[in-house]
């Protein structure tokens, strides 16, 4: 489908063709009571149209193209699934079309609203990644939020797709799909397909063999991260080679590459080496945390589990060799919401779909709401614009709009780009 078919395609859906009296091509009045279903499968474009012709009411489907010749070209003649076309929606009248029996297939010429095509090219061409955001804030609040609340089920279920996947991998094991997307979790954006590698190459349950010994849980996770292969003096280090050295023999184990972690431009308290030292507290502490999580009571619970102290070594250290002054390293409040958000959350999600209870989607939802918005730039981003955020749930939701329609050109599939298209916002002139 090319642009201007696109685009056409969007007028008729949206009915954006304005109010003027529209003719058919052989000079008849047309009326679009509706234009009916898209439809995203093989045939017709759109199903289950109503329009009247002259006096003569017609429910069918109706098929669109840039120009009408296209018709041939696509060789819909040949095609009985468009014999029942009650109208053809074309940019350009360059041939007359018939039926197998001879009849005259009724053909629209339709125009773009010249305010909805510069609109149009406005959003999807102006290079920037928002050139609707001086405009938001006119649109109401309730079209807001019922927008946010579409998106932030988008992005659930965007993410229950991916759970989905790895319980195909992982055999309906919800235990090892939960540590897998857990420790991605603590990669906290920037190392977290390094952590998702950690998980996948050392099972849960050689961590829930040795769960007795805190240093061995820190040995395979250290070792499977990459982070015991030098040369170093620290006594503690030296020891837990040593101890990867038996267990990786053990469960045949092969570490990964310890570049895939950044550390640049991290503070000390986000060094990958604590977050392992804190994750592999978890896993000490906790033997099946997934359904532990499941029947938490609240979301004081829930962080219960996940906030708890490393091991000693780690109160003087944030990374190997260099000590530090003697501290408890607890997760603070914003890593403890962030894994919530993006572990917890949308395997209870998945849980609930999967199962088929519903109350733990709603538990899912009813926590993001407990939760204070997230701080990062989209977010400020689209405060900036108009749209202030109240809990999780909406910066969840902004981070689906932002990723999935504006830095995809989607405008046109965007709510806040219809209603500014609607309701004829002059788009062009503004800065």
């Amino acid at each position: 489908m090319n642009e201007m078919e696109r685009l056409l395609h969007y007028v008729w859906k949206y009915k954006l063709y304005g109010v003027a009296p529209l003719m058919t091509t052989d000079g008849k009045d047309l009326q679009i009571i509706d234009p009916g279903i898209a439809n995203t499968d093989a045939g017709p474009d759109f199903f289950n149209a109503k329009i009247k012709i002259d006096q003569t009411l017609w429910v069918g489907s109706i098929e669109i193209h840039e120009k009408a010749s296209d018709w041939m070209l696509h060789q819909h003649n040949k095609d009985k699934a468009y014999e029942s076309i009650i109208l053809h929606v074309t940019g350009f009248n360059d041939l007359e079309l018939k039926r197998s029996s001879g009849e005259s297939i009724p053909q629209l010429v339709m125009t773009i609203p010249e305010s909805v095509r510069q609109n149009i090219e406005w959003l999807l061409y102006r290079e920037t990644t928002m050139p609707c955001q001086a405009h938001i804030h006119s649109l109401d609040s309730l079209h807001i939020r019922s927008w946010l609340d579409a998106l932030l089920s988008e992005r659930l279920e965007r993410k229950t797709k991916d759970i989905f996947t790895l319980l195909e991998h992982y055999n309906n094991d919800w235990n090892e799909v939960f540590y897998v997307i857990l420790t991605r979790s603590f990669g906290f954006g920037v190392n977290s397909d390094a952590m998702e590698r950690v998980a996948r190459g050392l099972p849960l349950h050689c961590i829930q063999k040795q769960r007795n010994s805190c240093s061995q849980v820190e040995a395979m996770l250290f070792g499977q991260a990459g982070m015991l292969s030098e040369k170093k003096s620290d006594v503690y280090y030296r020891f837990l080679q040593q101890e990867y050295g038996f267990l990786s023999h053990k469960y045949g184990l092969t570490p990964i590459d310890n570049t895939a972690f950044k550390n640049l431009r991290l503070r000390p308290y986000n060094f990958p080496y604590l977050k392992i030292a804190q994750l592999a507290a978890i896993w000490i502490q906790h033997d099946t945390l997934f359904s532990i999580m499941l029947n938490a009571g609240n979301l004081g619970e829930i962080k219960q589990h996940l906030k708890l102290p490393p091991s000693d070594y780690w109160t003087t250290h944030y990374h190997f060799d260099h000590e530090s002054p003697k501290k408890e390293k607890l997760l603070g409040d914003n890593a403890l919401n962030t894994l919530i958000i993006n572990a917890v959350v949308p395997v209870f999600f998945a849980y609930g779909l999967r199962n088929k209870a519903p109350e733990y989607c709603e538990k899912a939802t009813r926590i993001l709401q407990y939760l204070p918005p997230e701080k990062n730039n989209i977010a400020t981003t689209f405060n900036n614009a108009g749209i202030a955020c109240s809990n999780a749930g909406d910066t969840q939701a902004l981070i689906q709009l932002k990723r999935e329609y504006c830095e995809k050109k989607k405008c046109l599939f965007c709510r806040i780009g219809f209603r500014l298209l609607k309701h004829g916002v002059q788009l062009s002139g503004s800065k």
